[in-house]
């Protein structure tokens, strides 16, 4: 099977907002996967600390995924296996509560803080309503590729 993957290089991958059985963060995640399998994924990091914290709470190893993601899976294929696989299995409502959460976080340690504001910084100072990681990921992703703040 050949691998669809987009190109990271010239488009963000989906937004963290973005869910898949439930799950925030795991088509963004399956995006990055793919693109790094093909070389593509610019800036984008597979297994990076937003996915860990998927990787974790489903209780999945990266590598075993990102191999499933090389045999070509579709999004459905996956989840599918994720579900099967998943250390940790959870309900509709833990998978929702989970999803939630992710979506409000906002940085609470001052290193977390500091590189949360430098990054605002550069990407739109005036934004006076970027307050998650959500909040910041779809702006550095829009403004990265042409879109101004």
């Amino acid at each position: 099977m050949s691998i669809q993957a987009p190109d990271l290089t010239k488009q963000a991958p989906r937004s963290p907002r973005v869910r898949l059985g439930g799950y925030a963060t795991l088509p963004r995640m399956l995006d990055k996967g793919r693109a790094t399998l093909a070389g593509k994924n610019g800036e984008y990091n597979y297994a990076c600390p937003m996915d860990q914290r998927f990787l974790e709470f489903a209780g999945i190893d990266p590598e075993a995924l990102k191999a499933e993601i090389a045999k070509g899976k579709s999004d459905s294929e996956l989840l599918e296996w994720i579900r099967a696989k998943a250390k940790h299995k959870r309900d509709d409502s833990a998978i929702a509560a989970w999803s939630e959460l992710a979506e409000r976080r906002a940085p609470t340690d001052p290193d977390s803080r500091a590189y949360f504001n430098e990054l605002h910084s550069k990407v739109a100072p005036g934004r006076t309503d970027i307050a998650t990681w959500f909040d910041l990921l779809d702006l550095d992703d829009y403004v990265s590729f042409g879109g101004k703040p």
